[in-house]
C-alpha cells in the first residue's frame, strides 16, 4: 500500500508526505475491519517525521558511481488487550514483590515495576518484579501482540490501588479511626480530620506485623480493545548499479507509543523492529529442499543484517497518550517491523527509477531489474 501511495503521488505530481499527512487516519476514522480508532497519533507522527533533521537534509550525492535514494512509509498495527493477572505482597522493609506471568522479553519486568511504584508513591528500584509460571499465578494471556506492557501493566495498576485500599484499613486500625477518613497520595497516608496526622508507606510496611499481618493484593484486567500504534520509518540507502548491492546510510524512526514508561526500552524495541524490517526487505530468504526441510536453516546461510550492515539507528518517540489505559500506555513492540519494506522499496525507486514488487530485494534482484 505504501509503494502504491508513492506511486500514485509520482503520477499526480504530489508531494508524497503531504498526501499522507492530509489522508491520516484520526480518531473516528474507521479501520478497514469496521472498528472506529480510538485516539491515535498518525498525524501527529507525520508531522513529526516532516520535521525531523533526516528529512529536512538535502540527500547527497554517493561516491564511486553508486546511486542514492531516498524513502518513507508508515505502518500501523492494531495491538491487542486480552487478559492479565499480578499479586503483589509487602515487606517488612518497604520493598513491594510484584508477582506477574508476563515474560520479558523487552523490559517488562521494568515498565511493570514503574507501574506498581508510580501507584505507591516509591522507587522502581524498591519493587521486585518476578517472572512465575501460570500455574502459580491468576491467568495471563500470551506475551505477544504488543499486549504486554500496556494489559499486565493495567493488572499492575489495577493490584497496586487494591493494595493502597488495603493499607488504608492497616492505617484506620492504627489511627483508630474509619478507613473513609485515610487519605493516600504520593506514598504518604494522611488522615483527613487532622492534616499533621501521617505516615510513609514504608514506615507503615514496618508495623505491618501488629496491623493484622502481611499486606497482599491481585490484580487482574480482561480488555477488549487496545490503542493502536502508527509509525513511519525514513531511509537513505546507496546502490551499486554493477553489483546490486545495497547499504543503508541512515535510517530514523517515528512512532506514536503512547506514554513511554521506560524511554531507552520502547527506543530498542523501535530499533529492533526496524532491524528485523530492513533484513527482511534486503536479505532474508527461505530456501527449501524438495522433501520440505530448509537447505540454509543456519546463521552462516540465512542471512540476518549484523551491526555491520547497518547505521546506528535514530528514533523519534511521539508521545500520544492511549485513554485507553490509566497512564496512556500504548504497544510498541510490533508497528516497527511495518514500515521498513515499503520504506526500502520506495528508496530504492527513488535511486533507481524502476520498482521491486517482492522481497528480498536483494543484489540479485536489483541487477535483474536493472537489466529487463
Amino acid at each position: 500500500m505504501e509503494s502504491a501511495v508513492d506511486e500514485l503521488c509520482e503520477q499526480a505530481g504530489w508531494d508524497s508526505m503531504k498526501f499522507r499527512i492530509d489522508n491520516s487516519s484520526r480518531a473516528g476514522t474507521r479501520r478497514g475491519d469496521g472498528v472506529l480508532f480510538s485516539k491515535i497519533g498518525m498525524e501527529e507522527v507525520l508531522e513529526a517525521a516532516k520535521e525531523t533533521d533526516h528529512w529536512k537534509a538535502p540527500l547527497g550525492e554517493p561516491a564511486n558511481g553508486k546511486k542514492r535514494g531516498r524513502g518513507i512509509a508508515s505502518g500501523y498495527w492494531f495491538n491487542i488487550g486480552l487478559k492479565s493477572s499480578v499479586n503483589l505482597s509487602v515487606n517488612s522493609d518497604g520493598t513491594v514483590v510484584l508477582v506477574e506471568g508476563s515474560t520479558d522479553i523487552g523490559g517488562s519486568r521494568a515498565s511493570m515495576a514503574m507501574h506498581v511504584a508510580e501507584v505507591l508513591g516509591i522507587g522502581a528500584h524498591e519493587v521486585r518484579p518476578s517472572v512465575v509460571d501460570t500455574e502459580s499465578v491468576g491467568f495471563t494471556d500470551v506475551t505477544g501482540g504488543s499486549r504486554t506492557t500496556y494489559a499486565t501493566g493495567y493488572a499492575c495498576w489495577v493490584a497496586s490501588n487494591n493494595l493502597v485500599d488495603e493499607l488504608k484499613k492497616r492505617v484506620a486500625v492504627l489511627w483508630d479511626i474509619s478507613e473513609d477518613a485515610v487519605d493516600f497520595n504520593e506514598g504518604v497516608f494522611r488522615s483527613k480530620a487532622e492534616a499533621e496526622k501521617l505516615i510513609s508507606f514504608k514506615e507503615l510496611a514496618g508495623k505491618l506485623a501488629d496491623l493484622g499481618g502481611p499486606a497482599t493484593s491481585t490484580g487482574s484486567v480482561d480488555l477488549e480493545s487496545a490503542g493502536d500504534g502508527f509509525g513511519m520509518h525514513i531511509v537513505d540507502l546507496d546502490i551499486d548499479p554493477e553489483t546490486g548491492k545495497t547499504d543503508i546510510v541512515r535510517y530514523t524512526a517515528i512512532q506514536d507509543v503512547g506514554t513511554a514508561i521506560h524511554p531507552s526500552y520502547v527506543e530498542g524495541q523501535m530499533q529492533g523492529g526496524a532491524v528485523q524490517g530492513i533484513g527482511w526487505a534486503l536479505n532474508e530468504e527461505y530456501f527449501m529442499r524438495d522433501d520440505g526441510s530448509m537447505a540454509n536453516s543456519s546463521f552462516l546461510d540465512y542471512r540476518m543484517p549484523t551491526s555491520l550492515d547497518l547505521p546506528l539507528i535514530d528514533t523519534v518517540l511521539v508521545e500520544v497518550p492511549n485513554p485507553l489505559h490509566p497512564y496512556g500506555v500504548r504497544g510498541v513492540g510490533e508497528t516497527p517491523i511495518c514500515p521498513p519494506i515499503p520504506a526500502i522499496s520506495n528508496a530504492i525507486t527513488d535511486a533507481l527509477g524502476v520498482r521491486l514488487y517482492k522481497t528480498p530485494m536483494n543484489a540479485g534482484s536489483i541487477v535483474e531489474a536493472l537489466s529487463s
